[in-house]
């Protein structure tokens, strides 16, 4: 089970303002929720499920309509372990230089 980190939601809290999208208290908690969720079957280090939420976090503002974050999301689902956590999060803002 994923140890509780306040200040990763805080980091969320700050990061969205910065964005120029501030969210709540309680959808940063949500969005926090989501990572800590979606990781709990890799064991991440604190370091990496910031970094996640963050991606997500992220991605919730690039992508409104929510297809690209439904994907990642399906993406991580089958990661095995941090490495492929972190190897899906480098894919996600590679562009495509074809």
């Amino acid at each position: 089970m994923i140890k509780e980190d306040p200040s990763i939601q805080e980091s969320l809290l700050q990061l969205s303002i910065q964005l120029g999208h501030p969210l709540d208290k309680a959808s940063a908690e949500q969005l926090y929720q989501n990572a800590r969720d979606l990781l709990s079957h890799t064991s991440p280090t604190p370091i990496m499920l910031a970094r996640f939420a963050g991606t997500l976090l992220v991605d919730r503002i690039q992508d409104p309509e929510g297809e690209e974050l439904k994907w990642f999301q399906a993406q991580i689902e089958q990661c095995l372990d941090e490495e492929e956590v972190e190897e899906s999060i480098e894919s996600l803002h590679r562009t495509d230089t074809l």
